[in-house]
This record gives structure tokens, sequence and C-alpha cells, in this order.
């Protein structure tokens, strides 16, 4: 008797979000890659409390070496599925700027 394929079936997805995921504003981002996957790790840098007059602002400012960023997630994928999410990220972003012009031409 000859092996069939097995016909893949598509089974439906149920998105869920925890309510108690906290939640990060990524202001950096870094992306490695080896043979077999991508990583992608997101920073968030806080920026320090600098006060005072124009002149003690910049002196401050001319006194900092570097800024902390804290990775605060990392993701690791296929190489097949990082195609996915870069077709998935341009196409939001073709939407977004869509919406941003027509915003400006009025509509």
């Amino acid at each position: 008797m000859a092996d069939k394929a097995i016909e893949p079936i598509a089974i439906p997805i149920e998105w869920r979000v925890p309510e108690d995921l906290k939640t990060h504003y990524a202001t950096n981002l870094v992306i490695q890659h080896t043979n077999q996957e991508f990583i992608i790790s997101f920073f968030e840098t806080k920026n320090p409390i600098i006060l005072g007059t124009p002149d003690e602002v910049k002196s401050q400012y001319e006194k900092i070496k570097s800024v902390k960023a804290d990775c605060v997630a990392r993701i690791v994928v296929t190489p097949k599925r990082m195609e996915d999410f870069i077709k998935v990220i341009q196409t939001n972003l073709d939407k977004f700027h869509s919406l941003l012009k027509g915003k400006e031409d009025g509509s």
C-alpha cells in the first residue's frame, strides 16, 4: 500500500495578548543572524533628567559619556519567518504612510 501525503489543515489562530503583559517603548533595536535564525533585540533607553539654565543643561549633556539601553525583549525567528515579518512590516508601513498622506491632502 502506497503512503499518501498528508494534506495540511488550516487551523485558525486565536490571537491573545495577556492583560498583564508589560508594554515597553523600543527606542532602538539590533538584528543579528546565524545560518539558521535571526535574533531581534529591542532596547529601551531612558533619557537622563537634566534641569537648569541653557548653559547648565549644555554642560550636563557634555559630561554624559553614554546612555544605557536596556533589552526589553528578544525574539528569535527562522529566515522564512523573517521574510514574512518584513513583508508584514512593509505592508503596515505603506498603509501608515497612505493614511498620513490622506490627512495632509485633507482627505
